[in-house]
């Protein structure tokens, strides 16, 4: 819940409940807290010094390390596993008198902060966290200045331990100030950063990243991406990109920087090999690189083998016909000439003939 604190501080304050949240019995007639390690006295109710009374953690009598003055229970270097609900009854009747639920835990530390803007010029965001769990509820005020002036801080409405502040103006040469101060019920502890407004543009990653192989091209692959979609003003505020590629047999990158394009061809790939690809972005002026996208895999174009038939796999059909074989190998004796040769023989001896019957006439 954000929380504008007017006239009464000099800031807004973003107050957040931490993300570990122990929650405790209804029954429960109050919540008492203790320190890792310290000794914890409870008290029955407003009992008198001099009324005897027995403890029970969770139904059942206490155990532990413990010591009992009259309507007091002192628990020596508690643990995690004390936390509980205690309940104090009177010797005399055996009626509960109180419930006490206990919670262990730790102050907070110093939260640590991060800063970034990756809707730049629209705005940035500031998310912290501490490096060990409270094991109690803590919560968090946040407050943000630029030039002497308050900034309106709006929680992020998923994530707990964040929250968004608009640009009150572009390109700013005075700085920014975040004031994270954390708190529970065993203390509290602050931490500052600041920052230039150039120092915390970083986009988000390129979106839908592509590659594609070029057909008849064995060492060539097509690659294509989109801006961030949370990159807001992409026409004022261009994005250049790095895109890295490598065959995965080896562990080397080749890398390339491009600007005003969303796509580029790679010519050098090894032919047959897959490849991993993957793009950052970064304002074109100011800022840091985003982190990498989300990598994708492709192989070159590879050249289809022409089928080859095996001789043994073809069937040959063939119409054949036999001669008979000769009886013997010896030399066959040929055959007289008849038909056309026999009647040249018989025309001449019909001519001749013919002239002899003449010459008698």
């Amino acid at each position: 819940m954000c929380l504008q604190m007017a006239n009464l501080v000099t800031s807004l304050c973003c107050v957040v409940l931490a993300a570990v949240v122990v929650a405790y019995p209804r029954n429960a007639d109050r919540i008492q807290y203790g320190r890792i390690g310290s000794d914890v006295t409870m008290q029955c109710g407003s009992l008198d010094n001099d009324v005897s009374v027995s403890w029970k953690m969770n139904g059942t009598y206490v155990k532990a390390q413990h010591s009992l003055e009259g309507p007091r229970l002192i628990l020596t270097n508690v643990s995690l596993n004390h936390t509980g609900l205690y309940t104090c009854f009177q010797k005399q009747d055996d009626d509960k008198h109180e419930a006490i639920f206990l919670q262990i835990g730790i102050p907070p530390l110093e939260p640590t902060i991060t800063c970034r803007s990756n809707t730049y010029p629209q705005g940035f965001y500031c998310s912290w966290h501490q490096q060990h769990s409270t094991y109690i509820n803590t919560t968090f005020d946040v407050e943000v200045q630029h030039n002497q002036r308050s900034l309106e801080v709006k929680k992020d409405l998923f994530h707990k331990n964040r929250c968004h502040v608009r640009f009150p103006e572009v390109f700013s040469s005075f700085p920014y100030k975040v004031n994270v101060t954390a708190i529970n019920a065993l203390g509290k502890a602050s931490a500052t950063k600041t920052f230039e407004e150039s120092t915390i543009v970083k986009p988000d990653p390129p979106e839908r990243v592509t590659a594609t192989p070029i057909r008849f091209n064995p060492r060539r692959l097509e690659v294509s991406w989109h801006s961030p979609a949370t990159w807001p003003d992409i026409d004022n505020f261009p994005l250049k990109y790095f895109l890295r590629y490598r065959p995965l047999i080896r562990e080397q990158w080749q890398h390339v920087e491009l600007s005003d394009t969303t796509s580029h061809n790679i010519t050098d790939a090894y032919a047959g090999k897959e490849y991993i690809i993957q793009v950052a972005a970064k304002d074109t002026e100011i800022g840091t690189w985003s982190d990498w996208s989300v990598a994708v895999h492709a192989t070159p174009w590879i050249e289809e083998p022409v089928p080859v038939v095996s001789t043994t796999e073809v069937e040959f059909h063939t119409d054949t016909k036999t001669s008979p074989m000769p009886c013997s190998n010896a030399p066959q004796k040929a055959e007289p000439p008849v038909g056309g040769a026999a009647t040249v023989i018989t025309f001449f001896s019909r001519l001749l003939l013919g002239m002899l019957l003449l010459l008698l006439m």
